[in-house]
């Protein structure tokens, strides 16, 4: 039965994509609807994406956004279109697939058996046994920026950016994407943040996620991210402190709070949105075709 939809952000990807892979993982995981988002690219990333669309319309979906709103929006938009189907288990997927598509299966097998859990985080963890293949720069870069991270929030989080995560569906997990986000580069600690506001203690946000120490991952050639984005990454940090940590936990969810985040976040609004292949964003007009 289909009760798993995972979005794949996707900006200008229309060179980096290996469709054969998207195609195999559906095939073998009938149970798995893959959320293909078109961020507004400038080459040709969505025809693409719609090819892919149809070789299994069942398992692959499009959903185009008008212009470039930044990967935070593209997959906010994406969970929330993938939540309104009635999807069990909903996540985000990096598009160059440096995290193998089949750990989604892992990942759900662990919210299935552990009902108390409601969030997976993939962490690439360098131990003997497990292939992972980053640059040294990097991952010292990253791993300066996750100690960073977690003495902010104050939970023991070892990677943050890991574009590997799935979700629980629930009232609490809904919440966290009802409202844009203030970062973009660094969105994936504000959901931590907004996780620290919507469970209300440390204690009970280390109970409802589990990080999972990825297999494999390979850092893919034609990333986007430059080493000078490190120096971005903290001074959103900083915003999300100050939001989040230093003022009232839940502003963020009131009206006057969002407009406030709308203000700080340029060039953020509340756009229309093109949807093919029976995904809508709308909330309470999609339904999840069933296999």
């Amino acid at each position: 039965m289909l009760d798993t939809i995972v979005v794949i952000p996707c900006y200008n990807e229309a060179e980096r994509l290996d469709i054969d892979r998207f195609v195999r993982f559906v095939t073998g995981d009938p149970s798995c609807r893959l959320l293909l988002v078109d961020d507004g690219s400038l080459d040709d990333t969505r025809a693409v994406l719609e090819a892919l669309a149809e070789c299994d319309p069942q398992h692959l979906a499009v959903l185009a956004l008008p212009q470039n709103q930044g990967k935070a929006e593209a997959v906010r938009l994406g969970v929330l279109a993938a939540m309104a189907q009635g999807a069990k288990y909903v996540g985000y997927w990096d598009a160059d697939l440096a995290t193998p598509l089949e750990g989604i299966g892992e990942f759900r097998q662990r919210l299935v058996g552990e009902q108390q859990l409601e969030v997976i985080f993939g962490a690439r963890v360098r131990m003997l046994g497990r292939n992972i293949q980053r640059r040294p720069s990097r991952h010292l870069l990253g791993r300066a920026f996750a100690t960073v991270a977690s003495l902010t929030l104050g939970l023991g989080v070892y990677d943050t950016q890991c574009g590997a995560k799935l979700f629980r569906v629930s009232p609490r997990t809904e919440r966290l994407f009802r409202q844009p986000f203030l970062t973009n580069w660094i969105f994936d600690v504000e959901l931590m943040a907004r996780m620290l506001s919507v469970w209300g203690s440390r204690q009970s946000v280390a109970a409802a996620m589990y990080e999972m120490p990825l297999d494999q991952w390979r850092e893919v050639a034609g990333s986007k991210l430059k080493p000078r984005d490190f120096v971005k990454a903290l001074f959103e940090l900083v915003l999300i402190y100050r939001a989040y940590l230093a003022g009232s936990a839940d502003a963020w969810e009131s009206e006057v709070g969002a407009s406030g985040f709308l203000e700080a976040r340029s060039g953020q609004s509340d756009r229309p949105v093109n949807v093919s292949r029976n995904v809508d964003a709308r909330p309470r007009q999609a339904t999840l075709i069933p296999p």
